[in-house]
């Protein structure tokens, strides 16, 4: 279950928790989306043959960023097209997703997307209340989320998810379950409800060093945690991931290539590539740098001389990404995919979590209880080398 990503850096403005790279340099747009095509170009065979190799299949392709959307819908459609043909010569691709702001959100760009393949949107509402969404620096409002998730619908789109945050500054339990109570009204197919986390150098974690906001309590947050659990699965929208959740039928088919290890593309700048085995690499996150050098690299018709860093994973490696990525998911770890060498180390640790009732086995599987999850990254680092 392979997947290709599509990194669109750019953003009309940026959220003030973002951490990711990001630029608001729209006038490189088109400069970028050259390089983009000129990678492919050059990564098209040597990732082909890893999918022979592998007797793999391309069946998903997700563009994110940065705000895909932000871009001309004409960007984001020659991409795709491109991928098509080089990479889906047997029409194996069953998840096209692109991520959008609300506020992006017009006929035409949804007409755009239906025609060329886009079946599945991802759209950023963060929170349904506009008092928090002009807290933390995003574009839209509450009505522009519901209008651009109503026009999708007449446009045709049946697999909609929907981004959701908790844990903002002077959110309450009540208001968590206001937006909760509109995503569930709203019909999405898909959410993603993530925890606001204060990354060091963005403007939300500067206004908390200057103690003008500050973060929840753990206890509020697992209260937070608990109840969009508990809510959606009432609502038929299960958890299959630590921070996902879905209809049955619709959980990310893209998201969980990463999740079992799957090889993966990445296209464009801060994108990372996998083999499935043990090479890694990433583009570098620089915009500039980035075109530059595949514009060498392209005409050099070589792609050695790509901005990237590789990263080739020893056994102790790959055994940490088995247990980080598996204990993610619902199903959890399956101790058959750990290496001989660590499994009786896995055990040993694991079976002292399951004692403590914050681990559960089923069968091959060890997965993280609803305490367990409260402390996710902690039981993770204990059982990582």
């Amino acid at each position: 279950m392979a997947g290709c990503y599509v990194h669109i850096p750019f953003c009309k403005s940026r959220c003030r928790y973002c951490d990711f790279f990001s630029t608001t340099k729209l006038s490189r747009s088109n400069d970028y989306i050259n390089a983009v095509m000129q990678e492919l170009s050059l990564r098209k065979t040597i990732f082909s043959d890893i999918l022979r190799e592998r007797d793999e299949r391309l069946t998903t392709v997700y563009f994110g960023g940065g705000t895909p959307s932000a871009l001309c819908e004409d960007n984001i459609v020659r991409i795709l097209n491109a991928i098509l043909g080089a990479l889906d010569a047997q029409n194996t691709i069953q998840e096209v997703t692109v991520e959008v702001n609300p506020s992006d959100v017009t006929p035409t760009l949804l007409g755009a997307y239906r025609d060329a393949g886009v079946n599945r949107l991802s759209i950023g509402v963060q929170t349904f209340d506009d008092d928090r969404l002009r807290m933390i620096g995003r574009r839209h409002d509450r009505s522009m989320a519901i209008r651009a998730i109503e026009e999708a619908r007449r446009a045709g789109f049946d697999n909609i998810s929907i981004d959701l945050m908790y844990g903002l500054p002077n959110e309450n339990l009540s208001d968590w379950n206001s937006d909760i109570d509109e995503a569930i009204a709203i019909g999405a197919e898909h959410i993603s409800a993530y925890c606001l986390t204060y990354e060091e150098g963005t403007p939300l974690y500067m206004s908390m060093i200057r103690g003008e906001v500050s973060e929840l309590d753990d206890d509020i947050l697992n209260q937070m945690h608990d109840t969009v659990v508990d809510r959606l699965s009432a609502a038929g929208i299960y958890q299959y991931e630590i921070s996902n959740f879905a209809r049955p039928g619709f959980y990310s088919r893209h998201n969980s290539s990463y999740w079992t290890g799957s090889p993966y593309l990445g296209l464009g700048a801060g994108a990372y590539n996998y083999d499935g085995q043990h090479v890694r690499q990433n583009n570098i996150t620089d915009l500039d740098i980035y075109i530059k050098s595949t514009n060498k690299a392209y005409q050099a018709g070589s792609a050695q001389y790509l901005p990237i860093e590789r990263e080739v994973l020893g056994s102790c490696e790959c055994y940490n990404e088995v247990v980080m990525l598996g204990l993610r998911t619902c199903a959890g770890v399956n101790i058959n995919k750990i290496a001989d060498d660590y499994q009786n180390r896995f055990i040993k640790i694991a079976e002292g979590y399951v004692a403590k009732g914050l681990l559960a086995k089923d069968g091959d599987y060890y997965k993280a209880t609803r305490s367990g999850q409260h402390i996710l990254n902690i039981i993770i680092e204990d059982l990582m080398i």
